[in-house]
């Protein structure tokens, strides 16, 4: 087969499409060095090695100009390559099982009109002898079982909408759920219970949501769309790049996500009662001093009540889910690589301090933020979590 010529897709299909891409954020995992668009090369760490994106623009060689919209539906949905190989979970087609014919057209249309870049990404790094595709159809065997997703008709439109996105191509589970040995979802009763990508702590987002603050429709609808929530805190890590695709997709799709995640955290405690945030200020300094004259001399300027960055709208840092989570690793991630504003340049921005603190100083920062405004367990071996979060970071 030959590429399609992009000109014979209806308009308003490729935009649709343009909409589902932004929605499911493909973009992120098939990236390439350069910042070329669906060109593939964007590496996706897991216990088993390192998967890289693949290159989905419609170059004939090295992307999928080639494939068919029968070849195209068969990865989405079984996860199989134009060749017959299977394809790693990394590429969630357990999710993308459930998505429409309709939408598929859409997703292809789209991906069929965008510039062919001609890369070869790397080549997947794999411990042994987990390279060896074939055993992935022994993993499929044992986890893969796609459901159809019916509407429930005691719940709005809105909300069924925003079942099918999470569910299916927004794949948000893929981040917000634990895993098993081989790296399978765990669904169920476990599902959105939390989860690790790169380095990152993917919070509950269910009944066991950390936030200290409810999670309502009109909360998540803004922090979707800007990337920031006056009410909890900025998008950091993975969840910077998902707010900016979502940033750009249909408000009301958007919407859709937002009524159907903040029913997910309907029954959390701060959905019910918003706890004072507590400020143990003076014992934290006595518990910690070195960690309070760190943070004085770096943090206090940005962080302190009354400082410009508060007065301006920005969440204050007792909000933040990350200090009430029972891991260090999101407040440890964000000294050690920063925040950017992941949806406007005029969003929340904030230096990184890997190169200016050393393990012990991250440690004793971390450690006396969390005993002035953590409401979670204690957390231990603060510094062992910084070397480990410092490597995976790299």
């Amino acid at each position: 087969m030959t590429r399609p010529d992009p000109r014979l897709f209806d308009a308003a299909l490729v935009a649709r499409g343009a909409n589902l891409a932004r929605l499911g954020n493909c973009v992120s995992c098939h990236q390439s060095a350069g910042e070329r668009p669906y060109a593939g090369g964007y590496p996706i760490k897991t216990p088993f090695g390192t998967v890289y994106g693949s290159n989905i623009t419609p170059d004939p060689e090295t992307g999928i100009g080639k494939w068919s919209p029968a070849a195209f539906n068969r990865a989405m949905r079984e996860g199989v390559g134009r060749d017959g190989s299977h394809l790693y979970p990394a590429f969630p087609y357990t999710h993308y099982a459930n998505v429409t014919d309709s939408d598929l057209g859409a997703l292809y249309a789209f991906l069929m009109t965008r510039p062919a870049v001609r890369v070869v990404p790397p080549a997947n790094t794999m411990i042994p002898p987990l390279g060896v595709r074939p055993l992935l159809a022994g993993w499929k065997l044992l986890f893969f079982r796609p459901q159809p997703i019916a509407a429930d008709p005691r719940q709005s439109a809105a909300w069924n909408r925003g079942r099918y996105i999470g569910e299916t191509l927004a794949h948000c589970t893929a981040c917000h759920s634990p895993r098993g040995l081989l790296q399978q979802e765990k669904r169920g009763p476990e599902a959105y219970d939390g989860g690790w990508l790169g380095g990152w702590y993917a919070p509950p987002i269910n009944a066991r949501s950390p936030a200290v603050r409810g999670w309502t429709a009109d909360r998540l609808d803004a922090y979707f769309r800007t990337g920031l929530s006056t009410a909890h805190a900025a998008a950091a890590g993975p969840m910077g790049p998902v707010t900016y695709n979502l940033a750009r997709a249909t408000p009301a799709d958007v919407r859709a996500l937002a009524t159907y995640y903040a029913w997910q955290m309907r029954e959390a405690p701060a959905a019910r009662v918003e706890p004072p945030l507590p400020d143990r200020r003076a014992s934290a300094s006595q518990r910690h001093p070195i960690g309070a004259r760190l943070y004085e001399g770096a943090c206090a300027v940005c962080h302190e009540p009354g400082a410009a960055m508060t007065v301006a709208g920005r969440p204050v840092l007792p909000l933040g889910t990350p200090l009430h989570e029972d891991n260090p690793r999101d407040t440890i991630q964000i000294i050690l690589q920063g925040l950017h504003p992941p949806v406007s340049a005029r969003g929340p921005y904030m230096p990184a301090y890997a190169d200016a603190l050393d393990d012990r100083q991250v440690a004793e920062i971390v450690a006396y933020l969390q005993a002035r405004h953590g409401t979670g367990p204690a957390w231990k071996d603060l510094e062992k979590d910084v070397a480990k979060a410092r490597e995976e970071g790299k």
